[in-house]
């Protein structure tokens, strides 16, 4: 039985940087460690990967050849690794007595709560390799500082959650930089254990801009509160315990 982790979040969240981060840590404590690059769109990486999609296809050729954006480009590279899923699975055959692995998939959030060939691939992954995996899904922290952007996060973390169906961490990354962007109304534990989000509504009633999607929001805000399953675990890449907390919470899903 192998064990790892399938890294998603929206673009800027931290999710190349964490898979550098986790597997520096997870070689200090003795474990070996394969990066699976699964992101078509990341030509800048600062680890060593054991497996990069890019020598199965690349975003460049597609949009060229295909007259497509970034986007569409994203979706048709995730169809075509589905569709050729036995290339990815006999490049991780040779790892799995060994390692541990970390899946850095691309920040194209439609991915994971929209659309299914993501999630086909890891199915396909966990029936066929017999994996046990973890989704940690990455939100930047200093949305916490603006209430109708911390309720979007709370929004795409729930969907994805939904959509993805596996053992789930949601990981406030950044969390040394939370307040950069303004001071927090509350606690960090209000935001990490998403406690009742009524308490909102004033500060989220002081922005113009909010105003007339008043009872929208209170909605959604209710939505998020009935179904009770979203909180969050915080992360200083920087900071080896914060990591290896982080990584405790993966392994305690199983």
């Amino acid at each position: 039985m192998v064990f790892g982790q399938v890294v998603i979040g929206p673009p800027g969240s931290g999710k190349t940087t964490y898979c550098n981060g986790m597997s520096q840590f997870l070689q200090l404590i003795g474990r070996k460690v394969a990066i699976i690059n699964l992101d078509p769109a990341n030509d800048s990486l600062p680890y060593e990967c054991a497996i990069n999609i890019e020598d199965l296809i690349k975003l460049s050729d597609v949009m060229t050849e295909h007259s497509l954006g970034p986007n569409g480009g994203l979706v048709y590279c995730m169809d075509y690794l589905e569709k050729n899923i036995d290339w990815l699975e006999a490049k991780l055959v040779p790892l799995l007595k060994d390692h541990y692995f970390l899946f850095d998939f691309p920040g194209q959030v439609e991915l994971f709560f929209l659309h299914a060939n993501a999630k086909n691939v890891i199915t396909k992954l966990i029936k066929s390799l017999n994996l046990r995996l973890t989704a940690m899904h990455l939100v930047d922290a200093h949305l916490c500082s603006d209430p109708g952007k911390y309720v979007s996060a709370l929004l795409l973390s729930l969907s994805t959650m939904l959509h993805m169906e596996l053992p789930h961490i949601n990981v406030l990354s950044k969390i040394d930089l939370i307040e950069n962007y303004g001071k927090l109304a509350f606690n960090l534990d209000f935001y990490t254990d998403v406690l009742d989000l009524s308490y909102l509504q004033h500060h989220l009633d002081q922005d113009p801009r909010s105003a007339k999607y008043r009872k929208l929001t209170k909605e959604l805000c209710e939505v998020i509160d009935n179904y009770s399953i979203v909180n969050f675990t915080t992360l200083d890449i920087q900071v080896c315990l914060s990591i290896y907390s982080v990584f405790r919470s993966s392994t305690f899903k199983f």
